[in-house]
């Protein structure tokens, strides 16, 4: 019977590009699709960016841009990470978007009327400046229990403490460096504490779905001590304007909490599928969303980090059963992924940047490759070792795999015109059987996402056919006279060994399995070829399949950025030391910039327009067009030399000067920095 799945990934945060662990996610997720539909399933498989929430706001602001804009640039850079992985989502969507807010909306009032919805008033900081109240995020201070300075509003880095904002010693905002002040807001929240709520999620997180780690996390969250302390806690699901998210409704200046509406996105993601006419096209499916999503036999699944287990499996699941909806079939939980046993940083050169990977001509199939061979069915990280990873793709990719079809194809083309045999003798019957045997277990190890297992099986079974390889020496039988039908007999069982591993293999080589479909001339592969054979048939002209890494590739990759001396800091000496009345002779001025051409025939020059607070502008060139578009700079603030005499340029006469901080070395460490002033600077304050 089809099975009708519908799958996501976690959604990422739309304020950044894709690092390598959205890149592991995604390629997880990916080879369990591609399994499902070379079963014959019927897969839904929808992505979206998480855009709402405190950070995007103030980064959209920060940018000069509004939140929308924002997020629609980080968007526009998904598709080369997606597509250059071979990742192939049917649908990425938006969780800023008409589907999702009605969901969510609809969900929530769902959950009022069901009487899971209270609200009630807390204190918390708010920023006079900003006008808001601060994330904890935004907020430092003194560590009230070590007084290390400059900790976060929850936990200190310096002894681990872990507290409440409002226990800071000199807490200050991270956004405008004001002094923050408590004020009283009210808040919306989900009775996650609820007895009805607990008595489902038990059931539900205990039933025997999760991963018996996960099961076991989520067990120890339900557990109180002697005391009653513990347990789960309702949630608060609202946030004061000024906010970038969904309105809550019948509460004027009332937001969703962005990780209520996160995960609605999954849903409001495959709505817009479905309403863009995708699944119909696709698998000629005519139901509604909502007639899709509710129906029995339609299974839902999510892939997700562990560092976000329990909104996934507490908050969302009870989101959805108390609205009336189905709940997920599961939920599998990955790890993080590390280099050589460490945490990725880019400063010392153990990080992995997926689009560096494919700038440097990295094949993206050995990342999915050696990704799979590392995965299994637990909660466990990752590693990637560059020795290991050149080791597998090397010795299993191309020594293993990849050298069947080039050992016997050549032979097939020049003296068999292309054609194979349907002859074949017991041994060569006798090891297409052995492998065809194999298809069983490899599929059960794919769909319970067992990928390290179910390589480790595949190249157990290509041990075998280059033993059969090693045995026969198709080489030598080309030089012996009256051998030519055993040579046929011979290279075809390689070919059709080489298709059957294939099968096995496309999950996570689908651009691979591709190549070698139209070399071998058949139609796309699916696991049920792998009980036939292709008897007499025409296969193409081989072409090389893969190239072994270069170890220099993966130097490349890790290169780590170029190391400043400590005492030239920026890449050059501090300058000679000078008196406080030399400094005083400059007139250092806050500006802003009220607009910004870039200057016809110079490929280095912005013109920019800046109020300086003298009832006029002035006219400065800046050589900062390569770091910066006009749109960036137009309603910024930045500090300028207001003194500086005039300079007569080809281009006009430039009136001051803007300041910028670049490295000495800017070949080595390309960028430059306009200054900008914190907000509340205003155009002619002096800077002193």
């Amino acid at each position: 019977m089809t099975r009708k799945l519908f799958v996501t990934t976690a959604l990422p945060y739309a304020n950044g590009n894709f690092h390598i662990g959205h890149i592991m996610e995604y390629i997880q997720a990916d080879i369990w699709v591609r399994f499902q539909r070379m079963q014959g399933n019927e897969v839904h498989f929808v992505g979206a960016d998480d855009a709402h929430g405190a950070p995007i706001m103030i980064a959209a602001e920060k940018a000069g841009k509004t939140p929308q804009e924002f997020v629609a640039s980080i968007a526009a850079g998904r598709k080369q990470y997606l597509d250059g992985f071979h990742i192939g989502f049917d649908h990425w969507h938006s969780t800023d978007s008409r589907e999702n807010t009605e969901l969510a909306q609809g969900i929530y009032r769902a959950l009022r009327k069901n009487g899971l919805i209270f609200s009630r008033n807390i204190e918390q900081f708010f920023d006079p400046v900003k006008e808001m109240f601060l994330p904890d995020r935004y907020i430092k201070g003194e560590c009230p229990k070590c007084n290390a300075k400059d900790q976060y509003g929850d936990s200190c880095e310096v002894c681990g403490a872990v507290y409440t904002p409002t226990e800071l010693k000199h807490p200050y905002s991270t956004l405008t460096g004001a002094t923050p002040v408590m004020r009283s807001s009210e808040h919306y929240f989900f009775q996650l504490s609820s007895p009805r709520c607990i008595e489902f999620l038990q059931q539900w997180t205990q039933d025997g779905k999760l991963q018996p780690e996960v099961a076991n996390k989520v067990k120890e969250w339900f557990a109180t001590d002697e005391h009653g302390h513990g347990g789960l806690s309702d949630w608060d699901i609202s946030r004061d304007a000024p906010y970038f998210g969904i309105e809550i409704p019948d509460a004027p200046g009332k937001y969703f909490y962005v990780w209520l509406d996160a995960p609605v996105g999954y849903l409001a993601s495959l709505k817009s599928y479905f309403n863009a006419g995708g699944p119909k096209a696709r698998h000629g499916e005519s139901r509604s969303f909502e007639e899709f999503i509710a129906a029995p036999e339609v299974e839902q699944y999510h892939f997700i980090g562990k560092d976000i287990t329990y909104f996934h499996t507490l908050f969302w699941p009870a989101m959805l059963h108390f609205s009336g909806r189905k709940v997920p079939n599961n939920v599998f939980v990955h790890g993080f992924i590390t280099v050589s046993g460490e945490k990725m940083s880019k400063s010392r050169g153990t990080g992995i940047d997926p689009l560096k990977y494919l700038a440097l001509g990295m094949n993206a199939e050995w990342l999915r490759y050696y990704i799979a061979a590392k995965l299994n069915a637990r909660v466990e990280d990752v590693d990637f070792n560059p020795d290991d990873f050149v080791a597998r793709v090397n010795s299993d990719l191309v020594g293993k795999y990849i050298n069947i079809a080039s050992r016997a194809a050549g032979f097939i083309s020049k003296r068999f015109g292309g054609r194979l045999t349907a002859a074949l003798s017991a041994d060569g019957q006798q090891l297409l059987a052995a492998l065809q045997g194999g298809a069983a277990d490899v599929q059960r190890l794919y769909e319970e996402r067992e990928y390290g297992k179910a390589l480790r099986e595949i190249m157990l079974l290509a041990d075998r056919v280059n033993e059969y390889v090693d045995q026969n020496k198709p080489w030598e039988l080309a030089k012996q006279q009256g051998q030519d039908s055993r040579l046929q007999e011979v290279c075809t069982v390689c070919i059709e060994a080489f298709r059957l591993l294939t099968i096995y293999l496309k999950p996570v080589l689908p651009a691979l399995a591709a190549s070698v479909e139209s070399f071998l001339q058949v139609a796309p592969l699916t696991f049920a070829d792998a009980a036939r054979t292709l008897g007499e048939h025409q296969i193409g002209t081989y072409q090389h399949l893969m190239q072994r890494v270069d170890p220099k590739q993966l130097d490349a990759l890790f290169e780590p950025p170029a190391p400043v001396a400590a005492d030239k800091p920026g890449g050059e000496d501090i300058a000679d030391t000078i008196g406080i009345e030399d400094f005083a002779k400059i007139d250092l001025r806050i500006a802003k910039i009220v607009d910004c051409q870039s200057v016809e025939g110079s490929d280095k020059l912005l013109r920019l327009t800046l109020d300086v607070g003298e009832g006029k502008t002035r006219n400065v060139f800046s050589g900062i067009k390569s770091a910066y578009a006009p749109s960036d700079l137009v309603g910024k603030l930045t500090v300028m030399v207001a003194n500086l005499a005039p300079r007569k340029m080809k281009f006009g006469v430039s009136e001051g000067m803007v300041l910028a901080a670049s490295h000495a070395d800017e070949k080595a460490n390309p960028g430059i920095y306009v200054l900008e002033p914190w907000p509340g600077a205003q155009p002619g304050m002096r800077v002193r």
